[in-house]
């Protein structure tokens, strides 16, 4: 093999490795449209940010000024450990410009973040956890003793027993059926969304009528009183011309009585 292949394999080499570049990746990913470069590479500063801080509690001999860092340092921890399902949402969402194999990478920069939050130093006492349900208690306390009757903790002591895996099974069907209700559920709150919407719609549809209608009521209403008006007017007129014929046939009774008395007298 010559050093030109060398070449050739390394830089190919290189080339295929350099997707799990963290810093190449954050530096591929400034485009404005891309979510997940802005959150990841937002999600890296935070974690520098906490390194920093975690070191600088190191150094930091007040107590309290040190203990208020690492509750700080545990809130950031604890908001990266929520963000990351929405991160790795991101990481598999299809992106104009990349191919499947930078998507992976995506994936398992997401996938190795959890190992790196959880990594950060934030006081807590932390040491090795021990793969023995009993090492932590023989360990701390060597005086105590278990009652095991010479049977040896192995693999097959531990295997799922009958009662175990029916209850699991209960447990499945019983998560399947309250799924299918949430979906129930889920389906009804559709229903009623389109009913809502449809009444909204229709309601904006007899607007106008309900408009025309209350213009055509106030018309109708104008149109009574001034028929009321000129009706009370018509009453009072046949009522004066009324009084007028009344008023000169008693004259005439009072005229003739008058004639009738004169004659009589005279």
């Amino acid at each position: 093999m010559t050093v030109i292949d060398i070449l050739t394999r390394v830089d190919s080499i290189c080339k295929k490795y350099d997707k799990y570049d963290v810093d190449k990746q954050r530096e591929a990913n400034v485009s404005g449209d891309d979510a997940f470069a802005r959150l990841y590479g937002a999600f890296e500063t935070q974690i520098e940010t906490a390194l920093e801080k975690a070191e600088l509690v190191t150094k930091e001999k007040n107590r309290a000024s040190a203990v208020a860092m690492n509750a700080e340092i545990r809130r950031t921890k604890a908001r990266l450990s929520e963000e990351v399902p929405k991160l790795q949402r991101l990481a598999l969402k299809r992106v104009k410009g990349l191919t499947t194999e930078e998507i992976a990478a995506r994936n398992d920069l997401v996938l190795a973040l959890p190992a790196r939050i959880e990594a950060i130093p934030d006081g807590t006492a932390g040491g090795p956890k021990s793969t023995s349900a009993w090492a932590p208690s023989t360990a701390s306390r060597p005086d105590i003793k278990f009652d095991s009757d010479g049977r040896s903790f192995d693999d097959d002591y531990f295997q799922e027993s009958n009662e175990s895996s029916q209850f699991r099974q209960e447990f499945e069907m019983r998560r399947i059926k309250q799924d299918q209700g949430l979906d129930m559920i889920s389906e009804g709150l559709d229903a009623l969304k389109n009913m809502a919407s449809d009444m909204n719609e229709e309601l904006d549809r007899q607007v106008p009528l309900m408009d025309e209608i209350d213009s055509k009521v106030d018309r109708a209403t104008s149109d009574l009183k001034n028929t009321n008006v000129r009706l009370k007017d018509t009453v009072n007129q046949l009522r004066s011309s009324r009084n007028f014929c009344i008023d000169i046939v008693l004259l005439c009774i009072v005229l003739g009585i008058a004639a009738y008395l004169y004659n009589v007298l005279k």
